[in-house]
């Protein structure tokens, strides 16, 4: 039987079915990768930017088409309402509301720094007179009542960029829905901070069924291959095996 089974032709019929069983298995995989691609969250279209204005208003939810929208906000920013956005990153984001001139502010996340003791937190560090923020609107943040409870923060900071609790803070102010991510401003600061990165938009991918069902057909070729090799091999044994019980025997002397 071994040398049935180590026989030029055997050898033959062993170094097919891996190769089948390889590549139908590598096929299948491609195949379920492309369905799980597939389903992760798409790039979005990423038009350019709008005022601010346009996209979010008072005591108005912002829609889910303007999350992330680049957009651009003109006005003056307030030393008096800046706060310390904690625990981002082993820093914070520092805060301020820029007052659009119409009546309104929106909160404009101006950079990452350090902590409390950053060169751009204090009051003087704020820019003065007309800036042009540009950068990427961004919903209000929910709040966490039992992790706000349980954690004491000193005065000035925060824990999320909420829209309901900034109204309780900075009182006297009408604040627009949602806040800006800084990603350039004109004129710079005299002291600059760390921009804060934001992911473009994106939208719920789709599943690809059709790859799903290519990978199971790929894995069902695989394991068709193993079995056409298990019949092969098992027809030469069978068939050598059969030659020799008929091979006649040699005759007495």
């Amino acid at each position: 039987m071994l040398r049935t089974l180590f026989s030029p032709r055997a050898l033959v019929l062993h170094l097919l079915a891996i190769g089948a069983l390889v590549a139908c298995a590598l096929l299948g995989r491609w195949q379920l990768g492309v369905f799980e691609d597939s389903g992760k969250p798409q790039a979005a279209q990423d038009p350019a930017p709008v005022a601010v204005a346009t996209l979010t208003q008072p005591g108005r939810h912002m829609t889910s088409d303007a999350v992330s929208r680049r957009v651009t906000a003109s006005g003056t920013f307030d030393a008096s309402r800046q706060l310390l956005v904690a625990g981002r990153d082993g820093g914070a984001w520092l805060l301020t509301a820029l007052d659009l001139g119409d009546g309104t502010a929106v909160p404009v996340v101006r950079g990452w720094v350090s902590g409390a003791d950053d060169p751009a937190v204090g009051a003087g560090a704020v820019p003065t007179g007309t800036v042009t923020v540009t950068g990427r609107l961004r919903p209000s943040e929910a709040t966490d009542s039992v992790r706000r409870g349980s954690e004491r923060l000193p005065e000035g900071q925060v824990l999320t960029v909420s829209s309901a609790e900034l109204v309780n803070l900075w009182r006297g102010v009408k604040l627009r829905d949602g806040f800006v991510v800084a990603a350039a401003q004109s004129p710079a600061p005299a002291v600059a901070v760390k921009p804060v990165a934001v992911a473009p938009p994106t939208e719920p991918g789709g599943f690809s069924w059709r790859n799903l069902a290519y990978a199971a057909q790929w894995w069902i070729f695989g394991l068709f291959a193993v079995f056409m090799w298990w019949h092969f091999l098992r027809d030469m044994v069978r068939s050598r095996t059969a030659g020799r019980e008929h091979k006649p025997e040699p005759a007495a002397a």
